[in-house]
C-alpha cells in the first residue's frame, strides 16, 4: 500500500478524483437558464424580467436576471445570457429600465483580471499536461520513477526464494561443474586462494552445443555461491537509441562494484561480442560501441576486487579474439554432449518426480540415446509421462519410454495415413536393405529396431546404435556407413525391380561423408592427407563475406572423381552383401509386412532360426488364399491381402495371390533415421513386379520346404 501511495499515479487518480467530486456538486444544484439574446428580448419586451445586473465583459454585456413567470421551455427562474456590444442593444436595455419602473438594473464595472489569475489560467493545462505524459511515460519504462531510464543496465538480480538450483541437480558435466565449483569457492573463501598466490579467473566462458545445460550450470553457481548473482542477456544491451547498450554496459558493472563480491552472468553473448569488421553491420554500429565498453569494463578493475563474468554461448567462433584473450575470459569450458554415463546420470535427476515403472531401466535409455543432450533427456522424459498419461497409466513404462524415443527421433506415428500395398511393399524391402547390412557388417552401428509404420515424414525407419561411444571414426567405419545408407536403394533395384525417390535422404548423407572424406579428413589414396577448400558456414555479422577456394579446377574435377569412384564402390559392395543375403532381405521384409515392427531380439531370431517364435497377425480371423482383409487403423481401413495357407507368415512366393503391384503415389518419402527427414520430390506413378533375384530366393524356400 504504501509502495502504491508513493506512486506518482496514485496522485494523479487523487486529482481526478477531487474534480469530479467538485463538478458533480456543482451539477448537483439548480441548473441555470441560459436564453438566447432574441429570447430575452422577448421577455424583456413582455416585462417578464423582474430584476436584473449587466457587467461589460470587454466585448459583450453579461446579464444575470431573475424571471418574474418561468417562460415555457426555461429551466428555473434564474438566467445568465450575453447581449452584444452595441449601441442599439445598450440603448434597449437603458429604456427598458426608463419604461419599466419595477424592473431593477444594476450596473457593474469592468473588473480588472488578477495577474497571478491570468497566468494560472494559462499555465494550468499545461501543469495538467506534462503530468499525464510524466504518468503514461513512466507506466512505459517499467515504473520506478526513472522517465528516461533507458541507459540503465536491465540485469536481474538472482532471487534466492525462487526455486533455487544448486550442483547436485547438474548431471553429466563433472568436469565442467568441477571447473565452476573452484569459482564458488574462492567467492567463499578467497583466502585459501590467495595464501598460494593464486588468481581466480575474471572471466569464465561456457560453450557447447544448445541443450547441453550452461544456463543449466550459471544458476547453479548462483544458488551455491551465496553472493550476488547479476544475471542478463546479450541482447538487452543494445536498444533502438544509439549510445544505449555503452550505457548499459557501465550501470552493469557499477552496480556490480557496489556489491562485490559478485557474479555477472551474460547468457548467448554472442548477440553483443561478435568479431569486429566491415562485414554486413559497417565499421562501426552501435553493436561494436556495446562491445567496446564491455571490453573496457572487464579489463578495468583490480586484481581482487571479486567481479567474475560468467558468459554462456553457442557460437564461440564469431566471437571477438579480444573478447577471449587471457585477462577477460581467462577460463573457457566446453559443455558437450553428455557420454553414455552422463546420459544415464542426466535422466536419474529427471527421474526423481516422475513415477517409473519396475521394467523401465534408464542404462538402457542412455545407451538407446546417443548424441541427445540434457535437454532432449529431459524432453524424452517428459513426453512419456504424456503418453502414459494419455493412456491412464499409473506410471511410466518402458513402452511409453520406447514410443516416446520414436517420437523424439523420427516425429509422430501417421497410422491414419492411407498407404498402398504396392508402397508398404517397396518400403519394407528397402528398410529390410538397411537393416542386412547394419547387421552383416563388422563397423556398422547395431540395429535397434526397424519399422514401415510412417512417423513424420518417413514412410518406414531403421532405428541404428553405435556399440560404444566414440570420439574418432576411422574410415572403414564411414565407409560401412555410406554402404549402409545406399542399403534401402539397392534393395530396391534387387528385389522390386524399380528404383524410387525413397533414398533421397539417404543419398544426401551419404554424398555428404564421401565429400567429408576427400576434403576434410584427406581419406583419398588419389589425392593424399590434404584439405580443399574452406568449410562453408552460415554468414554472421563481423566475418568475412567471401569464402576462398584453394585448389584449382582441375583438384576439383579429381575430387568428383574420387567422390564417384567411392560411391560406386560402397554401391556395389551393398549390392553384393544383398544378393549374398537375399534369404535374409526376404525374409525381413516379408515379415514387416505382417507384423510391421521388428526389435532387435526379433531381428536375431528370423536371421538365425529363419521364423519367430510368435507372431501376431494384423487380423484375427485367418483369411482364406488371395481373400482381401479388412485392417481397421483408427477411422482408417487398410485392404490387406491374404497370403496361401501352405506358406508361413514370413514366406511368399511371387505368385498372383501375394501382394499385388500396384502404384507409388505422389511425394511418396520411405527413409531411414540416418539423418534429418526431408521432403522428397514427387515421383511419376510407376508399376513393377517382382524382380529376378526376388522369385530365385522364393523358390530356393519353396524347395527347402518341400524337403
Amino acid at each position: 500500500m504504501n509502495r502504491f501511495i508513493k506512486n506518482s499515479g496514485f496522485y494523479l487518480i487523487l486529482f481526478l478524483v477531487v474534480v469530479g467530486f467538485v463538478q458533480f456538486i456543482g451539477n448537483g444544484n439548480e441548473a441555470t437558464d441560459t436564453p438566447r439574446y432574441d429570447q430575452f428580448r422577448k421577455e424583456l419586451s413582455a416585462n417578464n424580467i423582474e430584476e436584473m445586473t449587466v457587467q461589460y465583459e470587454g466585448r459583450a454585456y453579461l446579464v444575470i436576471g431573475k424571471y418574474r413567470k418561468i417562460p415555457e421551455g426555461a429551466k428555473s427562474q434564474q438566467f445568465v445570457t450575453y447581449i452584444p456590444d452595441s449601441n442599439p442593444a445598450v440603448e434597449e436595455l437603458m429604456n427598458a429600465g426608463d419604461n419599466q419602473q419595477e424592473l431593477k438594473i444594476n450596473w457593474k464595472k469592468m473588473e480588472e483580471q488578477s495577474l497571478w489569475l491570468t497566468f494560472l489560467t494559462s499555465i494550468i493545462p499545461f501543469i495538467i499536461m506534462f503530468i499525464l505524459f510524466f504518468f503514461f511515460f513512466n507506466q512505459a519504462q517499467g515504473g520506478g520513477g526513472k522517465v528516461m531510464n533507458f541507459g540503465k543496465s536491465r540485469a536481474r538480480l538472482y532471487n534466492e526464494e525462487k526455486k533455487r538450483v544448486t550442483f547436485e541437480d547438474v548431471a553429466g558435466a563433472d568436469e565442467e561443474k568441477q571447473e565452476l565449483v573452484e569459482v564458488v569457492e574462492f567467492l567463499k573463501d578467497p583466502r585459501k586462494f590467495a595464501a598460494l598466490g593464486a588468481r581466480i579467473p575474471k572471466g569464465v566462458l561456457l560453450n557447447g552445443p544448445p541443450g547441453t545445460g550452461k544456463t543449466l550450470l550459471a544458476r547453479a553457481v548462483a544458488g551455491e555461491a551465496g553472493v550476488p548473482f547479476f544475471s542478463i542477456s546479450g541482447s538487452d544491451f543494445v536498444e533502438m537509441f544509439v549510445g544505449v547498450g555503452a550505457s548499459r554496459v557501465r550501470d552493469l558493472f557499477e552496480n556490480a562494484k557496489k556489491n562485490a563480491p559478485c557474479i555477472i552472468f551474460i547468457d548467448e553473448i554472442d548477440a553483443v561480442g561478435r568479431q569486429r569488421g566491415a562485414g554486413l553491420g559497417g565499421g562501426h554500429d552501435e553493436r561494436e560501441q556495446t562491445l567496446n565498453q564491455l571490453l573496457v569494463e572487464m579489463d578495468g578493475f583490480g586484481a581482487n576486487e571479486g567481479i567474475i563474468i560468467i558468459a554462456a554461448t553457442n557460437r564461440p567462433d564469431i566471437l571477438d579474439p579480444a573478447l577471449l584473450r587471457p585477462g577477460r575470459f581467462d577460463r573457457q569450458i566446453t559443455v558437450d554432449r553428455p557420454d553414455l554415463k552422463g546420459r544415464e546420470a542426466v535422466l536419474k535427476v529427471h527421474a526423481r518426480n516422475k513415477p517409473l515403472n519396475k521394467n523401465v531401466n534408464l542404462d538402457t535409455i542412455a545407451k538407446r540415446t546417443t548424441g541427445f543432450t540434457g535437454a532432449d533427456l529431459e524432453n524424452l522424459l517428459n513426453e512419456a509421462a504424456l503418453l502414459a498419461a494419455r493412456k491412464n497409466h499409473k506410471d511410466i513404462t518402458m513402452t511409453d519410454v520406447d514410443e516416446a524415443i520414436d517420437r523424439v527421433i523420427v516425429g509422430t506415428e501417421k497410422r491414419s495415413r492411407m498407404i498402398s500395398d504396392r508402397e508398404k511393399r517397396i518400403v519394407a524391402f528397402h528398410e529390410a536393405g538397411h537393416t542386412i547390412i547394419g547387421y552383416f557388417l563388422e563397423h556398422a552401428d547395431m540395429v535397434h529396431k526397424v519399422t514401415i509404420i510412417p512417423r513424420g515424414r518417413a514412410g518406414g525407419y531403421v532405428i541404428m546404435m553405435p556399440k560404444e561411444d566414440r570420439m574418432l571414426v576411422t574410415k572403414q567405419e564411414l565407409l560401412d556407413k555410406v554402404t549402409g545408407l545406399l542399403g534401402g536403394r539397392v534393395a530396391e533395384e534387387l528385389f522390386i525391380g524399380e528404383i524410387g525417390t525413397g533414398a533421397y535422404s539417404d543419398f544426401q548423407q551419404a554424398t555428404r561423408i564421401v565429400r567429408s572424406m576427400i576434403m576434410e579428413y584427406g581419406m583419398s589414396e588419389k589425392l593424399g592427407p590434404m584439405q580443399f577448400g574452406n568449410r562453408q558456414g552460415e554468414v554472421f555479422l563481423g566475418r568475412d563475406l567471401g569464402h576462398e577456394q584453394n585448389y584449382s579446377d582441375a583438384i576439383a574435377y579429381e575430387i568428383d572423381q574420387e567422390m564417384q569412384r567411392i560411391m560406386n564402390d560402397c554401391y556395389e559392395r551393398a549390392k553384393k552383401l544383398l544378393t549374398e543375403r537375399s534369404r535374409e532381405v526376404s525374409l525381413i521384409a516379408n515379415t514387416l509386412l505382417e507384423v510391421e515392427t521388428l526389435e532387435l531380439e526379433q531381428i536375431k531370431q528370423l536371421i538365425e532360426e529363419g521364423k519367430l517364435s510368435e507372431v501376431t497377425p494384423p487380423s484375427t480371423d485367418a483369411p482364406e488364399a488371395g481373400t482381401p482383409v479388412i485392417e481397421t487403423t483408427g477411422d482408417v481401413k487398410v485392404n490387406l491381402v491374404g497370403k496361401p495357407e501352405k506358406l508361413g507368415p514370413t514366406q511368399w512366393d511371387g505368385s498372383p495371390s501375394g501382394p499385388p503391384a500396384g502404384d507409388i503415389p505422389n511425394g511418396s518419402s520411405p527413409a531411414d533415421i540416418h539423418g534429418d527427414s526431408t521432403e522428397q520430390p514427387k515421383a511419376e506413378p510407376t508399376s513393377e513386379e517382382p524382380s529376378a533375384p526376388a522369385d530365385k530366393d522364393k523358390s530356393s524356400n519353396d524347395k527347402k520346404d518341400e524337403q
